[in-house]
């Protein structure tokens, strides 16, 4: 099977000042995704490596680079997801983790549960060893959430993979709205909205308005239109158009098909994504676009 990996930075209106290194974060994302993939890594390990490399990098709303809620902290979201068990781990409102993707695999890998949410969350991670991150909130932030300019973006990173197995997987990882409420959660840790796999039909990874989102499961919504016989683009670009047209949201989505067909579409007015198949790197941020490279 040829592998595949997509990934995306967020659906939202994205600044000129943040255009370039929105685009060079995702096109290092793929990057690291696809080494996985070349070295015979599964599709899991692909969206994992592919989202802590989004994590670790400021520009984009999720772990290091997380907006802060109305009382100035952190709380951190995500999802990953294994398309040939159905295996999820998820991880919601939590503080002082860098990578909250690899604590939602190890929800999914050391417990009997799907999710565990802040202080449970914490307790888990400090069991398991992993280290605290005492320097999430910073001076930048607290400046930059007083700025009303910025107060409804930024958003949520993702990737979707296809192994040389054949299976899929997914993971979403997010800091939230900015200013939001304490304790608020979106789609991203979700399992149906803010992201899904099933080998039998493919990986998803959503971004954009959470409660909207939310309110149509967009994640399941896209694999069940692709159930029904569309292509990844034709799903992604219908369950998009439903979402705006019944609860007046807007987003985004990644696609891979369990035969490696892929997507990314959006209805805001960017989403920087990449993806990289065939070692061919796909890459783009405003609408319509796809510039393509050929990887040496």
């Amino acid at each position: 099977m040829k592998t595949v990996i997509v990934v995306h930075g967020g659906a939202w209106a994205i600044p000129d000042m943040l255009a370039k290194a929105s685009v060079a974060g995702v096109k290092n994302a793929a990057w690291a995704g696809d080494a996985v993939l070349k070295n015979g890594g599964s599709a899991i390990d692909a969206v994992e490596k592919a989202v802590r490399s989004l994590e670790d990098d400021p520009t984009f709303d999720a772990g290091h680079g997380a907006v802060l809620n109305i009382n100035g902290e952190v709380e951190l979201d995500s999802i990953i997801m294994d398309g040939e068990t159905l295996a999820t781990g998820a991880v919601a409102s939590v503080r002082n983790i860098a990578n909250p993707v690899s604590l939602a695999r190890a929800v999914m890998e050391k417990t009997d549960h799907v999710m565990l949410t802040d202080r449970g969350a914490s307790m888990f991670a400090e069991r398991i060893g992993i280290p605290v991150a005492d320097d999430l909130v910073t001076e930048w932030k607290k400046n930059l959430s007083a700025n009303l300019y910025y107060s409804r973006g930024h958003d949520t990173v993702g990737a979707v993979a296809l192994d040389s197995l054949g299976n899929v997987a997914c993971a979403t990882s997010t800091g939230g709205i900015r200013n939001k409420m304490v304790g608020r959660v979106g789609d991203s840790p979700i399992i149906g909205s803010g992201g899904y796999a099933d080998n039998r039909s493919g990986a998803v990874s959503c971004t954009g308005h959470g409660e909207s989102i939310l309110k149509v499961t967009l994640a399941r919504l896209i694999l069940f239109q692709m159930e029904q016989g569309k292509s990844a683009t034709a799903a992604a670009e219908a369950s998009l158009q439903y979402m705006g047209e019944r609860v007046k949201g807007c987003g985004g989505a990644i696609v891979v098909s369990s035969t490696g067909d892929w997507a990314a579409s959006f209805t805001t007015p960017r989403m920087a994504w990449a993806s990289i198949k065939e070692d061919v790197l796909h890459y783009g941020l405003n609408p319509k676009e796809d510039i393509t490279e050929r990887l040496k």
